[in-house]
């Protein structure tokens, strides 16, 4: 079915003079990625179309990935629009998408809006550069593909699975990674640019790690007020990474951030999990996701709160009904 599905995409793409590509809101290594990638991929293969990457906000840390386009409002109506790795309406970032001739979604998060005319949706996969390299792999006797287009997939496959630890990776997953690193990826010069940081961030990682709360049946969580994002002067962004730096407590077998919103006056919440699935939890508190990697949304701290003993609760049953964990 998927491989119909991936076809009937190559037919719209040829057949569309103008193609607009786009994202998530709040865009991580794998949104920006993908993205790129796929839109390197089509203006290499065909220069003569006129292919815009088109999204209302950007990420500070990934401005090395290189620059977006405008385009006008009059083309949509005889475009096709690509949207990748956003699983609902709300969170793409082009306002304009909906005044598109045909849409087509690509996304690897589990399925709750349908929104395109082609729904090419993996929730098994790791990324939505997994599907991306994938769609290219299928058709690569008709696509071009240069070191630059390789380096952007690669990026988003390492980072969305956590630098090939999560849920989702497969032998599949490593063959079309290796597929990327054969077209030319300088895994030295990439990684430099993601994992090197200003002192100011380890200043921070400080102040987290003094500050990390464990509930009674392990869930690690901390809370970013504004105060706090304003005493390290971070970004929205920057504060919504400290996720990754709660994993690993042993016995933590959820994770969660807690970062104020100054511009929505709410909280965003983002869920981790080693084991047990926490979508459910996330669509309760007005979010969703994958199942051990989601997102949701506060709206007071009595919220959050709440959201924290659920997680508890959460956890102690999962510790009380299985063996093996760590």
């Amino acid at each position: 079915m998927n491989e119909q599905v991936k076809n009937l995409i190559l037919q719209k793409i040829e057949s569309y003079n103008t193609i607009i590509i786009s994202r998530h809101i709040r865009p991580d290594g794998d949104a920006v990625g993908s993205t790129m990638g796929l839109t390197k991929i089509l203006r290499d293969t065909y220069p003569h179309k006129h292919i815009y990457l088109v999204n209302e906000d950007f990420s500070d840390y990934l401005a090395f990935c290189g620059g977006e386009d405008t385009a006008p409002e009059d083309i949509y109506a005889d475009a096709l629009q690509i949207v990748i790795d956003t699983g609902t309406k709300k969170r793409i970032s082009n306002s304009n998408f909906k005044k598109a001739k045909e849409i087509i979604k690509i996304d690897h998060h589990i399925e709750a809006d349908p929104y395109g005319d082609i729904n090419w949706v993996e929730d098994f996969r790791s990324s939505a550069c997994e599907m991306i390299a994938d769609f290219y792999i299928t058709h690569k006797n008709r696509l071009k593909i240069s070191a630059e287009a390789a380096t952007h997939i690669y990026m988003g496959m390492v980072t969305d699975s956590g630098r090939f630890q999560f849920e989702g990776v497969t032998g599949e997953t490593m063959r079309l990674a290796g597929a990327m690193l054969d077209c030319g990826v300088n895994l030295e010069k990439l990684y430099a640019h993601l994992y090197s940081e200003d002192f100011k961030i380890f200043e921070f990682k400080s102040y987290v790690y003094n500050n990390i709360q464990i509930t009674p049946n392990g869930v690690a969580y901390i809370y970013l007020d504004k105060a706090v994002q304003e005493k390290f002067n971070l970004s929205f962004e920057a504060a919504s990474n400290v996720v990754g730096e709660l994993s690993g407590i042993r016995g933590s077998l959820i994770w969660v951030a807690f970062i104020y919103n100054s511009k929505k006056e709410n909280i965003r919440v983002r869920l981790r999990s080693r084991f047990l699935g926490i979508n459910d939890l996330a669509i309760k508190y007005h979010g969703g996701g994958h199942n051990m990697a989601a997102g949701a949304t506060a709206y007071s701290t009595e919220e959050m709160f709440e959201l924290i003993k659920d997680a508890d609760k959460l956890l102690g049953e999962y510790k009380s009904t299985h063996e093996g964990w760590l």
